[in-house]
């Protein structure tokens, strides 16, 4: 699917707080924990579970979400297809960066092993 400046508003307007018990309930729902899912957002954001919580609690947009990280270096080893969207083909960064995030979630549901989700250069 190609990405839409529509899609992108749409993404960018989005509330995390609105979004991240859909998350809990995926991870939950496959046996994986919240701390696992904290695991991952910090990996990919640099955020803690205190400034996780604080952005909830603050209803920030996925705009600021992201503006407020500090992505992880290695965040461009993530690839593949979420929801539809092959992820290098987005050229929209912070629509890439929110797929990103779907796209390391998805695979914590699907019961892969959490040093494979935290992508680490190939040697």
């Amino acid at each position: 699917m190609k990405v839409t400046e529509a899609h992108n508003k749409r993404v960018a307007e989005m509330k995390f707080f609105s979004v991240y018990p859909h998350y809990v309930t995926k991870v939950e729902k496959k046996g994986r924990t919240i701390a696992e899912l904290h695991e991952v957002i910090n990996w990919l954001t640099g955020f803690d579970d205190e400034k996780i919580q604080e952005l909830i609690d603050r209803k920030v947009t996925f705009e600021t979400f992201f503006n407020e990280a500090t992505l992880h270096p290695n965040a461009h080893l993530i690839k593949g297809v979420i929801c539809g969207y092959r992820i290098e083909e987005i050229h929209n960064e912070l629509t890439r960066k929110a797929r990103y995030l779907d796209k390391l979630i998805e695979e914590l549901a699907r019961g892969r092993k959490m040093e494979k989700i935290l992508r680490k250069e190939k040697s």
